[in-house]
């Protein structure tokens, strides 16, 4: 059977706290993605998403861009990157135009949108998205393809993601030192999404829940679309952390104890196992032991303190009702055996752990949680997203009305169908 030809290269690039990973994709002329080649190094240089050193964070990228070059037989030029920092922001801005009740075109969509732009206030960050969510005819919410309806009013709910500046910034300048251009850069929330939330979960509603090394993002996507997200200075790292402190081991053996012997869940058979710390230490020396109970012990404490605050996080954002039922869980963190039956009972909500989805020939190393964000990146670009950045502004007269914002209107909504 001959390859699949491929008329498209598209190129996601990663850069976590724990590790930088690339993905070199081909799409071919009926849309199909196959993977032809990856790479992934451990981080160096950035810390909970932050660029702290330049230089590292260039040669790091280069490395993984060049194995994934290698196997895929390919040169690659430009890529999609992924920024999931804690600076990221989210915002809804309400547009209305006057129609006086003729039958809605592609043109009215289209004035609205390029009229929208004006009103996006970035107060002082970058803009990294900002994407038409909900349309509203004459007050009704939630329409999702207006075009063809007879209104006095149409408007249009715009959801932006912002972040800091400086960080963006430095990520862009380390990647393009790597002699690599930028196409742009996608908040990790909206890509993680593409690659493991069905198209029902994200219209009936659900939070994905994204367990980073250094920083967990908690995001609602409810009517289709993402319509919150709040970011949390904690990751699965800090349960690494707390491993190296508890049993006085480094970094690196706490680490490959949670990989190995981690869980979320306690069994009554973890009093019997024993684990050695320094399991290259030579035969017959007093190496030192624990049992899986006290591992356990030391992870479930961390992580009741990190489910506490997602918990909180997700009343804050009101994620209630009809469309508070289900958690998603991405993420390296979310490589934690156990981890979906932990959450549902800390949070008294249906869980899954997402994987990646949608990419052909992806390999088993790279279809876990952890790597959710760079399939989604492929996806992301395979889609063409349409951006209000990229329309002209327009002079025509629009409104602002007050939101009750977006997520409360879609409950509403919602509530009424059940």
């Amino acid at each position: 059977m001959a390859p699949p030809r491929i008329e498209k290269i598209i190129t996601a690039l990663d850069v976590g706290s724990w590790k930088v990973c690339a993905l070199i994709a081909g799409q071919t002329a009926d849309g199909q993605l196959h993977v032809l080649g990856t790479g992934q190094r451990e981080s160096r240089g950035v810390q909970r998403g932050y660029v702290a050193d330049m230089e590292q964070t260039e040669h790091i990228v280069r490395e993984a861009i060049e194995q994934a070059e290698r196997i895929a037989g390919l040169n690659i030029d430009d890529v999609w990157v992924s920024f999931s920092a804690g600076s990221l922001f989210s915002d809804v801005a309400p547009i209305e135009s006057e129609l006086g009740g003729h039958r809605i075109e592609q043109e009215d969509i289209d004035d609205l949108l390029a009229a929208g732009r004006a009103g996006i206030d970035p107060e002082g960050r970058m803009i990294l998205h900002a994407q038409p969510a909900l349309y509203t005819l004459d007050g009704l919410t939630g329409v999702k393809n207006p075009i063809g309806l007879h209104a006095d009013r149409l408007g249009v709910d715009i959801h932006i993601i912002m972040a800091d500046g400086a960080p963006v910034r430095n990520l862009e300048a380390a990647v393009r030192q790597a002699h690599l251009d930028v196409n742009a850069v996608v908040a990790s929330p909206i890509a993680a999404g593409l690659a493991c939330l069905s198209d029902e979960e994200r219209d009936l509603g659900v939070a994905l829940v994204e367990l980073g090394a250094a920083v967990t993002t908690v995001s609602l996507y409810a009517g289709g679309m993402l319509v919150e997200m709040a970011s949390l200075p904690f990751g699965a790292s800090d349960i690494t952390d707390d491993i190296a402190s508890a049993f006085g081991i480094r970094r690196s053996q706490a680490q490959r104890l949670q990989s190995f012997y981690g869980s979320a869940s306690a069994s009554p058979r973890d009093n019997n196992e024993i684990i050695e710390l320094d399991p290259g230490a030579p035969a017959g020396s007093d190496s030192p032991r624990i049992t899986r109970a006290q591992l356990v012990a030391v992870i479930r404490q961390r992580l009741d303190a990190m489910m506490g605050e997602i918990g909180k996080t997700l009343k804050d954002l009101h994620f209630v009702g009809p469309v508070g039922r289900q958690v998603v869980l991405v993420g390296g963190g979310a490589d934690l055996k156990g981890l979906a039956d932990y959450t549902q009972s800390a949070l008294g909500r249906a869980a899954r752990v997402g994987r990646p989805r949608g990419l052909h020939g992806l390999p088993d190393a790279h279809g876990g949680p952890a790597f959710a964000t760079l399939a989604g990146l492929v996806l992301y670009a395979a889609s063409d997203p349409v951006d209000l950045r990229d329309l002209p502004m327009m002079a025509q007269d629009i409104y602002r009305p007050k939101s009750a914002g977006i997520l409360n209107r879609l409950m509403a909504a919602l509530k009424s169908s059940f």
